[in-house]
């Protein structure tokens, strides 16, 4: 029997989801809430105007909408508890739980469950006080450094630093100026590793891991690596960086 499915999210993530669930045979619908201008008519694809964040309101509309599984995109619906308040309510959720989506959520639990596990990461530390994070930054002895919003800011919570005073300013910005408002209240500084980066992202069950091509993105603003970070410029997939033996 075909399913009816709800994506959650409004993003090319998520009409690469709905795009890619339209073609299982045991999907018959694909509602995307609150979608976007291509998964508004497309085949068995459409968008639903329902609120994704009153999660009883939504768990109600899946009842009524005989919806049989739930599949979350974005990383704030997923930090605010979607998946557990909705399979409690009873309906069948695919995303981690609030706690586990931390790892994304918060910069500093990411960087304590690296140190936790012995995951190489770059030398780091946090602060809720501007006034210790600059008197960390002018003692560190790192030749650059990086600050981050703890919190999630978009992808955009990332000032690279070419020197202290540059970092000094950077966490002005985040923890008195606001710059990324309630995601900046807690800042990670950490030390400055210069390469390549990929992404490598899989899709569990808890039982199973099914990896994604890599796939890398263009941060900076401006050609040549300049200019601010940004959410992503563009990206491509497959990388030629990692090799057929990478671990």
């Amino acid at each position: 029997m075909a399913a009816r499915v709800l994506v959650i999210g409004s993003g090319g993530r998520e009409h690469a989801l709905a795009w890619k669930l339209a073609q299982s045979h045991h999907v018959k619908q694909v509602l995307v809430a609150p979608g976007n201008a291509g998964t508004a008519y497309s085949g068995k694809i459409s968008n639903a105007a329902v609120s994704i964040d009153d999660h009883a309101v939504l768990a109600q509309f899946c009842k009524d909408e005989k919806i049989e599984l739930v599949v979350v995109g974005p990383e704030a619906p997923l930090a605010a508890g979607i998946v557990g308040d909705l399979t409690c309510a009873g309906v069948r959720c695919f995303g981690p739980s609030a706690q586990a989506a931390q790892l994304e959520s918060s910069k500093k639990f990411a960087k304590e469950f690296m140190d936790q596990h012995g995951i190489p990461t770059a030398r780091w530390r946090a602060f809720t006080k501007p006034e210790e994070a600059c008197s960390f930054i002018m003692s560190a002895d790192f030749p650059a450094l990086v600050v981050k919003a703890s919190g999630l800011a978009a992808g955009k919570g990332v000032i690279v630093a070419k020197n202290k005073e540059e970092a000094c300013k950077a966490v002005q910005e985040i923890m008195q100026e606001k710059s990324f408002g309630a995601a900046g209240e807690t800042v990670v500084v950490e030390e400055f590793l210069d390469g390549e980066e990929v992404s490598c992202l899989c899709f569990t069950d808890e039982k199973t891991v099914a990896p994604m091509p890599p796939s890398q993105d263009h941060k900076r603003l401006l050609d040549g690596d300049q200019g601010p970070n940004t959410g992503g410029m563009g990206a491509y997939c497959p990388t030629p960086q990692p090799s057929s033996s990478s671990p």
